[in-house]
């Protein structure tokens, strides 16, 4: 076969291997329409009956010669090693579904679930069933974040079901069709289930937490003394603490504000009490408040700005905290050489708050804070969570630096690393490790700044973020909850509509590998019936 029957037979060839091979794959995940396979098929048999029309006489006389027989030897060779790779990578292919292996080796690490997942998923101590509905154009981009779950948790079953053909499961489980425009993934743990229409690891974790957890933990936020705000129209703003508040309803925590002049006390509910930037005075039945609540073993966070007008600090002093009178300057370890807003220098190793945040990525960013530290320098107690770096310091003389605008080591500066936060247990006042009742000791934390946790921060650094939850999980007693949450920014993701979803399934499925093979057989071609060869 030469000429233009051989190219007419070549491209038949490709157009009736690929339909063959587009009706294999559709048998497996529905991809193409029958449309694409006829018109495949009747092509090639078109091209191939052309071409076998075209050389007729020439088949015929090199059947009867002995090049035909050599010919067919080599054929045959040829259809037993074809078939033979064909039986291999069936087998490779069968044992692939039945055994399951993921390798991730993007930088960030965007294809594997956080430790707080994990974590999340080892303790589970039943199953969990997730039932998914999508079809099948919408179900590739959850389909792969789900198996993530179901390869790092045997106490994950999960089905996906086409709410077109399962209008049972929809009726079993009285799901509102109009919340399957989009998909939905239903959670059950038990009688207990959870909708999710967010397709994301936070949400689908998170609604993991709230089916495990037991009971709801409540988070206060003081109020009535100028603290950064949870809720409303100013907490939106850079300043505001909504980010926060939503941070910790994502830890399935409930959040409240808490005007202690309106109670008379510090309610019974209150897990942690949160006092997020205070700058006017506590007045002294809001201190004895305060008192009450750490005597029978409440948590406090507490978050002081430098310079602010208020007594929290003296507060502070009867559990023997120092907060100084301060403000860090960091020379080096600076946001822009803006040396009021130092980075995180180092973390404390040994404390479940920051053990996890030495080795991310994602920085812990302060802007104008102030030193915070045992008063004593006992380190039994408290321990310091954050340093700045070796080359700040704790600039004392401020009302130099508001005159002149001039800073400089010196006088009675503290000298660099300066810790900005610690943590630790508030003994009772007879130091035994409970009080009288048998109540658990206190727990506090103390950030010199509040900035850090504001919406400008909580949103742009990570690092940020994990320390102002961590730093509630651990006064709530949640440990298996700490870890660092996923990084804000993802790899990057295209959402498309089903068309487009499926146009780019036919380019690079179908189009273009067959156009690359035209091509290939026209190349062959060419050179074949080119002078020399």
């Amino acid at each position: 076969m030469g000429g233009w029957a051989a190219l007419l037979g070549g491209l038949g060839g490709v157009a009736i291997c690929f339909a063959m091979l587009i009706a294999l794959i559709s048998a497996f995940q529905p991809v193409a329409d029958l449309t694409w396979v006829w018109g495949n098929l009747v092509i090639g048999v078109v091209l191939l009956g052309s071409a076998l029309v075209a050389s007729f006489e020439t088949l015929r006389e090199r059947l009867g010669s002995g090049e035909s027989r050599r010919a067919s030897r080599y054929g045959t060779s040829a259809l037993v090693s074809t078939l033979l790779g064909i039986a291999i990578l069936g087998m490779l292919a069968f044992l692939v579904t039945r055994y399951t292996t993921r390798w991730d080796w993007t930088e960030q690490k965007v294809h594997t679930l956080t430790d707080q997942t994990q974590k999340v998923l080892d303790g589970l101590d039943r199953d969990v069933q997730v039932t998914a509905f999508f079809s099948e154009l919408q179900a590739p981009p959850v389909r792969d974040l789900l198996q993530m779950y179901q390869f790092a948790s045997d106490r994950v079953v999960l089905e996906f079901a086409n709410p077109n053909a399962r209008p049972d499961l929809i009726l079993k489980y009285d799901i509102d069709e109009a919340m399957l425009s989009r998909g939905l993934v239903r959670i059950a743990l038990g009688d207990d289930a959870v909708l999710v229409s967010e397709f994301t690891e936070p949400k689908i974790t998170n609604a993991l937490v709230q089916l495990s957890r037991s009971s709801d933990k409540k988070v206060y936020f003081l109020t009535g003394h100028n603290e950064r705000v949870i809720d409303g129209e100013d907490a939106e703003g850079k300043e505001g603490f909504k980010e926060a508040a939503q941070a910790l309803r994502n830890e399935n925590y409930e959040v409240a504000n808490l005007l202690i002049a309106q109670f008379g006390d510090v309610p019974e509910d209150a897990d942690v009490v949160v006092l997020a930037g205070p700058t006017r005075r506590l007045p002294p039945e809001e201190i004895s408040a305060l008192d009450r609540y750490v005597a029978r073993g409440g948590a406090l966070l507490v978050l002081l700005d430098p310079r602010a007008n208020t007594n929290v600090a003296e507060v502070l002093e009867r559990w023997d905290i120092s907060v100084g009178d301060d403000i860090i300057v960091d020379l080096q370890l600076a946001f822009f050489q803006q040396y009021f807003s130092p980075f995180a220098g180092a973390y404390a190793a040994n404390h479940p708050i920051t053990k996890e945040m030495g080795e991310q990525q994602d920085p812990t960013l302060f802007h104008n804070a102030r030193s915070v530290q045992a008063s004593d320098g006992d380190d039994s107690v408290y321990v310091v969570l954050v340093y700045t770096g070796d080359k700040s310091w704790a600039e004392r003389d401020i009302e130099q630096f508001e005159s002149s605008g001039q800073v400089g080591f010196g006088g009675d500066d503290l000298k660099g690393p300066v810790p900005v936060a610690i943590a630790g247990e508030i003994a009772s006042q007879d130091g035994a490790g409970a009080d009288e009742d048998g109540a658990s000791p206190a727990r506090i934390v103390v950030v010199g700044d509040s900035d850090f946790a504001t919406n400008e921060f909580m949103v742009r650094y990570g690092g940020n973020r994990d320390l102002f939850v961590n730093s509630v999980n651990w006064l709530l007693g949640d440990v298996e909850a700490i870890s660092v949450r996923p990084h804000q920014s993802r790899a990057s993701r295209f959402v498309g509509s089903q068309q487009e979803v499926q146009a780019i399934q036919y380019l690079s499925i179908f189009v273009l590998p067959e156009a690359i093979a035209v091509l290939g057989v026209a190349a062959w071609w060419w050179r074949r019936k080119s002078p020399g060869r």
